[in-house]
């Protein structure tokens, strides 16, 4: 029993200690979807009809970076901006 008391109060002040001595994080907090909002929600070209959102969603289904650009700005559910940074395809070395 002793034992088990021993392991309790050990056990509680590190806890204690590491509640009280932990880094709050009162830095500057960066969202991971803050993003441009005007950007995204401008058309890439809305008058060309060359594009038409139908279904693809991967940068191995896209022939262009244009495309691909068209896609993710008016299409849903595109899978090609990982970062959410507006620049879809980044790392695909065929555009």
């Amino acid at each position: 029993m002793k034992n088990f008391l021993l392991v309790a109060v050990l056990g509680f002040a590190a806890w204690s200690y590491y509640t009280n001595n932990m880094d709050t994080g009162t830095g500057a907090v960066i969202h991971p979807y803050a993003m441009d909002r005007e950007a995204m929600e401008e058309p890439v070209n809305t008058y060309r009809s060359d594009f038409r959102c139908d279904g693809r969603q991967h940068c191995s289904q896209m022939t262009s970076r244009a495309e691909a650009e068209f896609f993710t700005r008016n299409c849903p559910n595109t899978k090609m901006d990982g970062d959410r940074d507006g620049i879809p395809c980044e790392n695909d070395s065929r555009f």
